[in-house]
């Protein structure tokens, strides 16, 4: 899932050019906001309308004055079960404002519909896209709850769930879905039909950065995992819930197989994981654009055949001449922002497609005759529905071919999770594991 700044007059200069640098440092787009620069917009990309919430929380604890109207002697819901620990209050964390990420005692996670699971979290992540929030939330929006990525294990059911069970470990992708509408039978998992369907980040009361989560719909969202809690598989298979399918869903739109050369823009962890996936499909020659040496050297191994730091025009004449002149048959987008779409229709081939997966942070870009429609160029991507490559994925993982979990370069405990925002945001770190 990602999030978007909209920035007046599509000023990107605060930005730089490749990989998670073109998302902006916190501290820049703070000082933009107060010096009246730039207007922040946090959008969510939502194929359907969301249901409005129900207004009872139905807690049988104390609630909380922030996110429950109800008081303690108001009945339990019927299908109400507490966690196993019986705790009324759990951990997880909340952003307040730009740079201001608490972890903090909120109301324990419940089973509220007979189609929910408890689930409690063993691991999560922090995702470049939570940078965006990170760098504009608004404090008068309120707080709200981080995190889509998570890992952890069943701690109990709603009444009408029948495919997970208490005790199994399961991941969840960062789309919460049916798997049984005419949108999940095509694969397209992120505009599934149901009332409930949603994305983590439009689930008010309920994050992936905490100790336990409410899953809806939890036998159309949720994949067991023949392994362990503590298994060393664990941050691979985490990446099953955004970032491999992520950048496994950029290939596969770009129709990325052995006969096509590639180029990747961005060497954040989809970046990267789209490099490994471009590798995983075949791809002949696999170009990766990005800056920073250390997440280059990964995306070598992962299977880049080539690196450009270059940026701008001379990084387009970089990848023609590696390329026989003509550019790549494919280009996987892998950030969002005006310079990258732009690097992307100088590097494309004719005849060739730029398949995106980060979110444009843009609504007018140039699509005419002289970028797109006189080469024949086609655009693809989208959200990724990463729910439909799970089952594909996940052998490659449990047999070693692939390891993914690379891109995990800190691991914290919750306590460790608003300094590692911050050095997310720094560029410190690639990406954040999060055990709780």
């Amino acid at each position: 899932m990602e999030r978007s700044l909209s920035l007046p007059g599509g000023d990107l200069s605060h930005c730089t050019q490749t990989g998670e640098d073109m998302l902006p440092r916190a501290d820049t787009v703070i000082e933009g906001i107060a010096n009246g620069r730039l207007t922040p917009r946090i959008s969510r990309v939502l194929p359907w309308p969301i249901p409005p919430r129900p207004t009872a929380c139905w807690r049988t604890a104390r609630p909380s004055a922030k996110s429950c109207p109800l008081q303690a002697t108001d009945p339990p819901h019927p299908h109400h079960t507490p966690r196993g620990n019986g705790a009324s209050l759990m951990r997880a964390t909340l952003l307040y404002g730009a740079g201001d990420v608490r972890v903090e005692n909120v109301p324990d996670s419940v089973i509220k519909h007979p189609t929910d699971a408890l689930v409690r979290i063993t691991a999560s992540c922090v995702c470049g896209s939570d940078l965006w929030p990170y760098a504009s939330h608004k404090p008068e929006d309120g707080p709200a709850r981080m995190g889509h990525e998570f890992i952890g294990v069943v701690e109990d059911i709603g009444p009408e769930v029948t495919t997970v069970q208490r005790g199994d470990l399961v991941v969840a992708p960062f789309a919460i879905s049916d798997n049984t509408c005419a949108f999940c039978r095509e694969g397209l998992h992120t505009s599934c039909a149901h009332a409930q369907a949603n994305f983590w980040d439009g689930e008010a009361e309920e994050g992936g950065q905490a100790e336990a989560i409410r899953v809806p719909l939890a036998d159309g969202t949720l994949v067991k995992l023949p392994v362990a809690p503590d298994s060393a598989l664990i941050p691979s298979l985490l990446t099953l819930s955004d970032v491999f399918g992520t950048g496994h869903h950029a290939a596969v739109a770009g129709g990325v197989n052995e006969r096509t050369r590639v180029t990747v823009i961005g060497d954040g962890a989809v970046g990267l994981l789209a490099v490994l996936s471009a590798k995983r499909l075949g791809a002949e020659q696999i170009i990766l654009m990005g800056r920073h040496q250390a997440r280059t050297d990964l995306g070598r191994e992962f299977g880049a055949t080539d690196v450009i730091s270059a940026r701008g025009d001379e990084g387009v004449a970089q990848v023609r001449e590696l390329s026989g002149g003509h550019g790549t048959h494919v280009v996987l987008e892998c950030v969002g922002n005006m310079p990258a779409y732009q690097q992307a229709t100088g590097i494309v081939r004719p005849g060739g497609v730029i398949s995106r997966v980060g979110v444009p942070q843009y609504e007018e870009a140039p699509i005419g005759f002289g970028s797109l429609f006189r080469h024949n160029i086609r655009l693809a991507g989208g959200p990724a529905p990463v729910r439909a490559y799970i089952e594909e994925l996940m052998p490659d993982i449990l047999d070693g071919t692939v390891e993914p979990g690379k891109v995990f370069d800190v691991t914290t405990s919750l306590d460790g999770v608003p300094a590692g925002y911050q050095d997310m945001a720094d560029r410190k770190s690639l990406k954040v594991l999060v055990k709780p």
